[in-house]
């Protein structure tokens, strides 16, 4: 086995080693061939050893190709994001690259390997299935890390989630349906707390949350939604499976001077009961799992009051991509959202249509606005080296939450992920 540069530490088992063996030895040479043949016909340039690939653009640059190829051939997409890890690989304007290659994301591998991708995907583990016994530890894999450490780089909201910048409003037409599109933010220059405030403000509106309102939050953040809700004159029951958000939550909520209108419990968004007028969810279908998309819109049919109405900030992706892909283990489950997985906008709309009297009435679409707002997270994050080592987390971490933000930023960017606001409400027939 090839030793990695000592630098990473025994925390990070499955990068002490370069993948060895038949496996790896057969896979490494197919991985290189595919990379290359991918890569030279992007606006990419890409540096590996002697070769200079692609058509010009940002440059990656292969620091260690044995190593490089051979996490590639052995993890796939996990060996990829491993090898950036290891440093096995850089990239100057990592973001940028990354954009280019979520833009080819489903031309990337040629056909005759994708029909083979049901033999050569990991699939998730079986822990990783949010079941109500799993999924708190699923959740505390990310959002138990340290509350100090988000507040590094989060905005003074702490809103972990798409802010929306103050730009036009559109109405396209697509799949026979009109739903709003929101324009790109050309300089997204605006406060970041003003666009994630104008965000909560929106949903709240959409879902009807006024004086009297009866709210369920499914996922409390860090409270600033439940504070939102209690400045309109609403009661607010919220959940969450985060004992670290859980008592930064309330201490905020208190500060606001709202205890006697908001509830926090740490509890399954399944176990709750009661009568809501409105119900609101920021970001939090993602971590549910395929497997429990219908429990989780049957659960909020079941609590909403008669005339209620829903408002759900989720991300997306396409429908056929999320057919791909919905049995892969996954880089992002690997490593930040255990059990984690993206819905598209038609799976949410037939789920629940044939499992709920819920009916999507509204809908925005800000994907670019993501893109935006991670940019600004990346950067707040990489500015904050010094209190982020001060807290215990090492070279690699670091590595790994750059890795991952601007991972997720040029899904957005290239526009192979969206994030959308939808508004439900029931049938009348």
């Amino acid at each position: 086995m090839t030793t990695i540069p000592s630098r990473t530490r025994s925390a990070w088992p499955d990068l002490d080693v370069v993948p060895s063996g038949r496996r790896a030895d057969v896979a490494a040479p197919i991985a290189r061939k595919i990379f290359h043949a991918a890569v030279k016909r992007l606006p990419v340039t890409v540096r590996d050893g002697g070769d200079v690939i692609g058509l010009g653009g940002p440059t990656m640059t292969v620091r260690r190709p044995a190593e490089f190829y051979r996490r590639v051939g052995h993890d796939g997409l996990i060996g990829f994001g491993e090898a950036y890890l290891t440093g096995a690989w850089d990239a100057e304007d990592l973001g940028g690259f990354l954009t280019v290659l979520a833009a080819e994301m489903p031309r990337l591998v040629p056909g005759w390997m994708q029909k083979l991708r049901k033999v050569y995907v990991q699939r998730p583990p079986s822990m990783h299935r949010n079941t109500t016994s799993n999924t708190r530890d699923n959740i505390a894999h990310h959002y138990d890390l340290s509350n100090d450490l988000f507040g590094l780089f989060l905005d003074e909201t702490l809103s972990y989630s798409s802010a929306l910048f103050d730009t036009s409003v559109t109405r396209v037409v697509a799949d026979g349906r009109r739903h709003l599109v929101a324009a790109p933010p050309e300089a997204a220059d605006e406060p970041l707390a003003e666009a994630q405030a104008r965000k909560i403000e929106r949903l709240l509106d959409r879902a009807g949350v006024g004086e009297g309102t009866r709210v369920l939050e499914i996922g409390t953040g860090w409270g600033e939604l439940a504070v939102r809700a209690a400045r309109r004159g609403a009661t607010v029951h919220s959940v969450t499976l985060s004992s670290e958000q859980l008592e930064l939550a309330e201490a905020r909520v208190a500060e606001a001077g709202f205890s006697d209108r908001v509830e926090i419990a740490l509890c399954d968004y399944r176990k709750v009961e009661g009568e809501y007028d409105a119900i609101v969810s920021v970001e939090m279908v993602e971590a549910v799992g395929h497997e429990y998309w219908s429990t989780y819109f049957r659960t909020i049919d079941r609590l909403l009051a008669p005339g209620g109405r829903v408002g759900i900030q989720a991300i997306t992706m396409p429908h056929d991509r999320m057919l791909a892909t919905r049995q892969t283990y996954t880089w992002i489950n690997k490593y930040i959202f255990p059990g984690g997985f993206l819905p598209s906008v038609q799976a949410i709309d037939e789920i629940v249509t044939a499992d709920t009297s819920l009916r999507i009435s509204d809908r925005l679409s800000f994907g670019r606005h993501y893109a935006a707002t991670l940019q600004r997270w990346d950067e707040t994050f990489a500015a904050a080296h010094e209190e982020v080592a001060r807290l215990g987390f090492d070279e690699t971490f670091e590595r790994m939450w750059h890795f991952y933000l601007e991972y997720s930023r040029a899904g957005f960017a290239s526009g192979y992920l969206d994030v959308q606001q939808l508004t439900f409400e029931r049938t009348t027939s």
